[in-house]
């Protein structure tokens, strides 16, 4: 039997504790399991996709995870990674009409994929990385919305 390897992609600017749920859980479920920061060049992100990579490393050590990266169609991504799952996080239903087209997009694309929703905890439902960026900006506290790596970064961005 072949390990089950499922890709869990994101922008992950910054990490939340809700991705961290998702990655645990996808750990449960999954032999190993891929987080792939999203480079996107239409977004101006807060942390560099090397940044971003780091902060996951440092808040998840397990040897079942691997941190990448990849630009372009996530599909093709996954393809070359030989992933047969991409898992996707839905915090509320406003998540899920954009997450149902884009499975749906993928689905035509490679149909040997498929898309895995899971919900966020009840505990961080609400929380959103842009969300998080914004209470920052504006001096509030986030730590209990983020890994401590994260929030030591998010101070030290404000400082500067």
């Amino acid at each position: 039997m072949s390990a089950r390897l499922a890709v869990y992609p994101g922008s992950f600017d910054p990490v939340t504790n809700g991705h961290l749920d998702i990655i645990a859980r996808a750990l449960h479920s999954f032999d190993h399991v891929v987080v792939a920061v999203a480079d996107n060049v239409r977004k101006t992100p807060l942390f560099s996709v090397e940044e971003r990579k780091a902060h996951l490393r440092e808040a998840v050590a397990d040897p079942r995870l691997e941190i990448d990266s990849f630009s372009g169609l996530l599909i093709e991504y996954v393809q070359r990674r030989g992933a047969t799952v991409v898992i996707r996080g839905l915090r509320a239903l406003a998540d899920f009409e954009y997450e149902f087209q884009l499975a749906h997009m993928n689905r035509r694309l490679a149909p040997e994929v498929e898309t895995l929703f899971m919900m966020t905890g009840e505990r961080d439902f609400f929380v959103s990385s842009s969300l998080v960026k914004e209470v920052n900006h504006f001096g509030g506290d986030v730590s209990a919305f983020v890994p401590p790596v994260v929030n030591r970064a998010l101070q030290a961005r404000q400082r500067t």
